[in-house]
């Protein structure tokens, strides 16, 4: 339990990791699990050995990321949950649509990558799907996470601030690829929760890690420009490379933006 009060600002998942997020204004949060669809599809960058039918962790260099691959950031993507279609748009016009359950839609989306970024692909781009026939629902989905564990990240607006101070210039919150965005603590309170829960209405979450932030902070989410020095700024200014929680979901619920967290 956090003794600061505060309030869900943001909601946010990424259905194909590497690309652009997708607002939400609720969504539903399922024991054991990650947001649902978050990070349920990546796009291999060359052969990584990933098995569909028993997928298992691999480390995000295996796949095309922001930390590597900043031309992403200048993509919008869109992703219908119900048709599972991702729609990618260049340049201010729609420049790829497939249904990523369908052999016919994940090539064209292959074929996009493959025109898009040819010099950075380390072998035929593959988009892989953290579902399987023995796991077709979110909360038993496999996500392509940074991390092994499945949890929902946390970013608290305050400390954003404060990384904006020392940067002495804007840093836009998604530059985190945040899950949830909370503001009324103060500057890293979020690391003094570590170990205890969180209740958000009947959901409860209890916080399990610091999140170590890497290179893809360093990309303007807009431009795909790679303007700043997050990491290197963190840990000059404040002595850790750290940004953000995340807290593993131990009782489900629905949570919306405006919710109290307590």
């Amino acid at each position: 339990m956090t003794s600061h009060p505060a309030r869900i600002k943001a909601i946010y998942r990424y259905p194909v990791k590497g690309l652009s997020p997708q607002r939400l204004a609720r969504t539903t949060l399922a024991p054991g699990a990650t947001i649902a669809a978050d990070r349920l599809y990546a796009v291999e960058n060359g052969p990584t050995g990933f098995d569909p039918a028993a997928p298992t962790y691999f480390p995000k260099n295996r796949f095309l990321m922001l930390m590597k691959n900043e031309r992403l950031a200048a993509l919008r993507t869109d992703y219908d949950e119900a048709s599972h279609t991702l729609s990618i748009v260049q340049d201010g016009r729609e420049a790829a649509r497939g249904d990523l359950r369908t052999k016919e839609g994940r090539l064209a989306i292959e074929a996009f990558f493959r025109r898009f970024m040819p010099a950075e692909l380390h072998g035929p781009p593959k988009v892989l799907s953290g579902e399987t026939p023995a796991k077709s629902v979110d909360s038993a989905a496999h996500s392509f996470s940074d991390v092994a564990k499945k949890v929902v990240s946390i970013i608290n607006l305050a400390s954003v601030a404060a990384v904006e101070t020392a940067a002495g210039q804007t840093v836009d919150p998604l530059r985190f690829r945040a899950n949830i965005y909370v503001s009324g603590w103060p500057a890293w309170h979020e690391f003094d929760l570590l170990g205890a829960e969180i209740a958000v209405r009947d959901a409860r979450l209890k916080v399990v890690k610091r999140i170590v932030r890497c290179a893809a902070t360093n990309v303007d989410p807009s431009t795909g420009i790679r303007d700043l020095t997050i990491p290197k700024t963190l840990l000059q200014s404040f002595g850790h490379a750290d940004c953000g929680i995340y807290a593993e979901v131990l009782t489900g619920g629905d949570i919306a933006i405006g919710d109290a967290l307590i």
